[in-house]
Parts: structure tokens; C-alpha cells; sequence
């Protein structure tokens, strides 16, 4: 065997080697991410209460879970049945009665009478889902309905939907802020006018009847108002006020509420 035929057969051998072991390629695995972590529903948390908004589902809505009332509150003071309707938009980011700014993803409400940082717990009485609530606003000021819920608020009781339902409000004492007023601050609210020149012609009417008492004629949300404050502040005064106001507008009725 001469020296280019041993090449060859060398060459042979390798490649009938190599065929035998074959050529192994490593195995390829694809790769499988693990699931995202679950997200918790985001929750309002007030003074003694958590609460998750429902999650609306196509045409479904699952009920909240009940609130509890926190011990620290005691028993209820007070009790009323009444509508409840709610407020958001164009009074969001707006001072409340207060001071603070109105949250409407916040749990707060507004009440014609409530001393103002009153907690009430709201119980809607077509689905029995309730929530408790601060008093940060006055209002509402449309005749048969004794509280506005806030968007949040509204959510988790079902009144949201609705638009207005029937509701309990129970309220719980309010601690005793200092140099507080005893009885409150009462005041009478008339509006809201379509016209400014409506609600000017009644400020100047009350004024010439009242010149003991401070009226102010202002622009809200919902048309224009005139709020009277007696002279002497007190339930009884104010109530002698509204009872003698008659306005021409049948939708520009007095209101009866603190300024407290």
C-alpha cells in the first residue's frame, strides 16, 4: 500500500468512525415564562374600613363584601330612610364644605344636616350592601334626597347604576371640634336659578328684609344660588327664614342646611 493509498484509508476510517457515533446536537428546549404575579384590586382605605370597588364583568356585577362598622364608632345616633344619589364630575377636584378637595374615588358623602366629619354608615335597601362614609360636603339640594354619595361610595353600594335608591343612613357621634357652635351653624341655601339675574334679584329682596343677616349670591356646578345667614346662626332662626322665602321659580326651593 503505497503512502496516497494510506492516506485514504485513513480518511475512511475516520469518516465510517463518525457515522457510528453519529453527531449529536443538543436538544433545544423552549422557554416558558412563569405567570405574572396576581394584582390585588385597588382599595380604599379610610379610618377603620378597607374597602374593593366591585369589578364589573360584562353585565354582571358581584355584590362587595359587607362593611364592617369599626368599634371605635359605638352605636349609631341617628337613623333615616331616604334617596340616595351621588356626585362626581363637575365637582371633583372642587373645596367641599370642609375645606378639603372633593375626591370622588375618596369614601365621603354629602348631608343637608350632618355636623361636617360625621360617619355614617349608607345601606342601600334594594341589595342590602352597605358602606360607611365621612361627611365632607353639604348637599344634595334636590327635594327627597338626603345624601350624596361619592363616586366610590356609589360604586360599592349599587347606587351607582341606579342613579338614586332607596337608602338607611345611621350616624355616628362626631367628637366635639373646639369653640364648635352648640346646636351648629344653620343657614339657608335657595338655587339653583337658571339665570344670574334671578338669583341677584332675590339676594337684593333678602337683603332689604333681612339686614341683619349676610346674603351672598354665587355661581355652582348647577346654576346660580343665594345663601342667607341669619344673624343668629342657630336651627330656629334659619328655619323662620326659609319658611318665609317664596320664590317665583318652582325649581329654586330653600334649603335648610349648617355651615358646620
Amino acid at each position: 500500500m503505497n503512502r496516497v493509498q494510506r492516506i485514504c484509508f485513513a480518511a475512511l476510517l475516520s469518516a465510517l468512525a463518525l457515522s457510528a457515533t453519529g453527531c449529536h446536537k443538543k436538544k433545544v428546549h423552549a422557554y416558558r415564562p412563569p405567570p405574572p404575579p396576581a394584582i390585588s384590586s385597588p382599595t380604599y382605605n379610610r379610618p377603620g374600613i378597607s374597602r374593593v370597588p366591585p369589578v364589573v364583568s360584562g353585565n354582571t356585577q358581584p355584590a362587595p363584601a359587607p362593611v364592617p362598622v369599626p368599634r371605635d364608632l359605638g352605636k349609631p345616633v341617628s337613623s333615616e330612610l331616604g334617596l340616595a344619589s351621588w356626585y362626581g364630575p363637575p365637582y371633583a377636584g372642587r373645596l367641599g364644605a370642609d375645606g378639603t378637595v372633593y375626591d370622588q374615588n375618596a369614601m365621603t358623602a354629602a348631608h343637608l344636616t350632618l355636623p361636617l366629619g360625621t360617619m355614617v354608615r349608607v345601606t342601600n335597601l334594594t341589595n342590602n350592601q352597605s358602606v360607611v362614609v365621612k361627611i365632607t360636603d353639604r348637599g344634595p339640594f334636590v327635594r327627597g334626597r338626603i345624601i350624596d354619595l361619592s363616586l366610590a361610595a356609589a360604586k360599592a353600594t349599587g347606587v351607582y347604576r341606579a342613579g338614586v335608591a332607596q337608602v338607611k343612613v345611621e350616624a355616628f357621634a362626631t367628637p366635639l371640634r373646639p369653640n364648635a357652635t352648640p346646636g351648629g351653624r344653620w343657614c339657608v341655601q335657595v338655587g339653583a336659578f337658571a339665570n344670574a339675574s334671578d338669583a341677584v334679584k332675590l339676594k337684593t329682596d333678602l337683603m332689604r328684609r333681612y339686614t341683619t343677616a349676610k346674603v351672598i349670591e354665587f355661581t355652582g356646578p348647577t346654576g346660580h344660588w343665594v345663601r342667607i345667614n341669619p344673624g343668629v346662626p342657630d336651627r330656629a332662626h334659619a328655619t323662620e327664614v326659609a319658611s318665609a322665602i317664596h320664590p317665583k321659580d318652582p325649581n329654586a326651593l330653600p334649603f335648610l342646611t349648617r355651615t358646620d
